[in-house]
């Protein structure tokens, strides 16, 4: 399974017109967050300060939480008023709560809303007023570096350098933070620029030492040490390519031996700049949009709807694969689109009014409007389409993923990073148009796009895997190859047995950094970011 994306967040909490429980007085609030894990299970996580006599508190305690994108993160925020010194909170008087997701909190970055007593009723006039802010350093440092007159230490031919860069723990040792690529058959390399983040490099202290090690390498791993040396991040700052820093690389080995050593070449850092990048999190509360499409398989490989053993056969309890596919993935992205309306295709059906086979038709059967109000919408659409069409075939993708793209398309004429488009394909099987959607795919990989699909059912899943592109680059049938990785692929037999969350999880959590990776390789701000002007700029 993929890492998953873990940031840390810092919730404000402040609260208006509370209930004022206190005679003579006003009353004494303090904040308490209770986080549910999944079910009915909730648990403390933290508590704010009191705050004496007051029906406006703003509370100065901060709550911290992990926040993880692929999970649905239920929260309660319950006011109380403290008169007592007993932790207990029964024997204080309720002054109201509010139940939501940490994602719902995120992608507001502030969220203001209404308290309800325990029978639902409103608190009075309380209010609660939640504000997100990321817990990071995401500076880095990118780096331009070359060097001149190594070492020779190849017999035949020329050295072939590499550098690696390490920081040294708070024991002494020194850990390699970064390697760059290895130049073949030169003296005088120039590497491509590369990025190492402030805190991997000298966890963020710019006197610490840094220790640059130049290699020869050898294909049978004995790489041959050319030289090295020491410096800070304070020193490296001062780079420029009109002054470059410069260093000697020494060979301690050849030093000692002999006499008349110098060095054995110079290295030298021609730009070195910090700038802070953009995270996951500063598009999404920045205000960027996921915008969240499904398309759905309706070939006849899928079997009668109304026989038992049909993929879209509904069961008593009304679900079936499909279902549980939209439901799972769908919980979760549903808090980062604020309209909610999701738009749902189908493929490789024959559909009414003349049954002709479509392969990408609004479930709802209405073209203008292809929209669904919410997960519930899109289930209640489906159970609707379902005996209104005939499952046909063959199995093309390509119709919907260009479908998706158009729109991702027309979002890259604007100048900030608003808008993401997310397309979840549910299949049963075997892909027809298998270079058509190589090609499109490949297309896709050019926008602010990622495509999941789940397979359901028990059919082979070889091309899948391979549009997926976790072993290797994937190329469109004239060779070209994808910008970067936007498709996940997972079969939904692996999670048949598993808590209704971890389909989700799996493949979700690979998008937060594909939006970054696309978002940052464009250089697009976030729409709504007070620190755009200082972003991607020199410190």
């Amino acid at each position: 399974m993929a890492a998953q994306c873990v940031t840390k967040v810092e919730l404000t909490i402040a609260c208006t017109n509370l209930l004022d429980k206190d005679v003579g007085s006003k009353s004494d609030p303090l904040c308490v967050l209770l986080q549910n894990t999944s079910g009915q299970q909730w648990y403390e996580v933290d508590r704010t300060e009191r705050i004496k006599n007051s029906l406006n508190p703003k509370f100065s305690k901060k709550f911290l939480i992990d926040y993880y994108f692929e999970l649905v993160q239920k929260l309660q925020f319950g006011i109380y008023d403290i008169d007592n010194k007993t932790i207990e909170l029964s024997d204080d008087d309720f002054l109201g709560e509010f139940e939501c997701t940490l994602g719902q909190i995120v992608s507001s970055k502030t969220l203001t809303k209404p308290l309800v007593l325990k029978n639902g009723r409103p608190a009075g006039k309380g209010s609660i007023t939640i504000t997100a802010e990321e817990v990071k350093d995401n500076r880095v440092v990118l780096f331009e570096v070359e060097a001149r007159k190594l070492d020779n230490k190849d017999f035949f031919g020329k050295s072939d350098p590499y550098l690696e860069f390490h920081k040294q723990t708070a024991d002494g040792n020194w850990v390699m933070v970064h390697r760059t690529e290895v130049i073949k058959n030169n003296l005088n390399p120039v590497w491509r620029p590369f990025k190492i983040s402030l805190n991997s490099l000298c966890y963020t202290d710019m006197d610490k030492p840094i220790k640059v090690e130049c290699y020869d390498y050898d294909s049978d791993g004995s790489h041959d040490v050319i030289g090295s040396f020491q410096t800070t991040m304070s020193k490296l700052k001062e780079a420029s390519r009109s002054s470059p820093v410069e260093f000697e690389c020494i060979n301690e080995k050849k030093r000692q031996k002999k006499k008349n050593y110098k060095n054995s070449g110079i290295v030298s850092v021609k730009h070195c700049e910090i700038i802070v990048e953009c995270t996951f999190l500063d598009y999404i509360m920045g205000g960027c949009q996921l915008n969240f499409t499904v398309g759905i398989d309706f070939t006849g490989s899928n079997g009668d709807p109304r026989s038992p053993d049909s993929l879209h056969y509904l069961s008593p309890d009304g679900v079936n694969e499909y279902l549980t596919a939209i439901w799972s993935v769908g919980m979760v992205i549903q808090d980062y689109d604020t309209d909610k309306m999701f738009p749902v295709f189908g493929f490789g059906a024959q559909i009414p009014p003349s049954y002709q086979v479509s392969h990408e038709f609004p479930i709802n059967f209405n073209p203008s409007n292809p929209f669904c109000n919410g997960i519930q919408g899109i289930v209640d659409a489906y159970r609707a389409c379902l005996p209104q069409v005939r499952l046909y075939g063959p199995t093309n993708f390509s119709p919907i993923i260009n479908h998706v793209a158009r729109f991702a398309a027309a979002a890259t004429q604007q100048q900030t990073a608003s808008q993401y488009f997310i397309l979840l394909i549910i299949t049963d099987g075997v892909i027809t148009d298998l270079d058509q959607t190589r090609t499109a795919i490949v297309n896709a990989s050019k926008l602010p796009m990622s495509i999941i699909i789940v397979g359901v059912g028990g059919a082979d899943f070889d091309a899948m895997e391979f549009l997926d592109g976790d072993n290797g680059v994937l190329r469109s049938s004239s060779g070209e190859p994808a910008v970067r990785d936007i498709v996940q692929f997972v079969p939904f037999r692996k999670f048949q047995n598993s808590p209704k969350e971890a389909l989700a999880q799996c493949v979700l959590a690979e998008i937060p950094q594909q939006v970054v990776n696309y978002f940052s390789t464009f250089k697009l701000q976030p729409p709504k970011n007070p620190a755009a002007n200082n972003r991607g700029k020199r410190e």
